[in-house]
């Protein structure tokens, strides 16, 4: 893993860690390292995240993050982000103008995990 503590990190459990990893680092995300236990990977300057592989004889019956979105600011166009999904078959919902001024795009990861990536859309002009 990185030098030093991490303030803020998602862990996520894992089925495939190779294969999980390759999905993110398609997406965008950059690893940061590895340690044999953890796969780190850092989207853009921030948003750190743990991929574990599920210890052996461990059994996850309900369905990983419902109910969660992981959310990640982005610099890079959601539309961009999209076809990167695409081009993995992961199901994708959006990209969406939200009411919030932001454009989202959710993507489900391999593990079931959704990933909401958010980036700021034109305010309308106020007349």
């Amino acid at each position: 893993m990185s030098a030093g503590p991490l303030k803020n990190f998602l862990k996520l459990l894992v089925l495939d860690q190779k294969a999980s990893a390759a999905f993110y680092e398609t997406l965008g995300f950059t690893r940061v390292g590895a340690d044999g236990t953890f796969i780190h990977l850092r989207w853009q300057d921030s948003g750190d995240v743990l991929l574990v592989a599920t210890p052996t004889g461990v059994r996850i019956d309900a369905r990983r993050g419902y109910g969660v979105l992981i959310c990640f600011t982005t610099e890079t166009d959601v539309d961009v982000l999209a076809e990167r999904a695409k081009s993995l078959n992961a199901p994708t919902q959006g990209p969406e103008t939200q009411p919030w001024h932001t454009r989202d795009l959710i993507v489900t990861d391999p593990d079931g995990y959704r990933l909401n990536f958010v980036q700021p859309a034109a305010r309308p002009a106020v007349e």
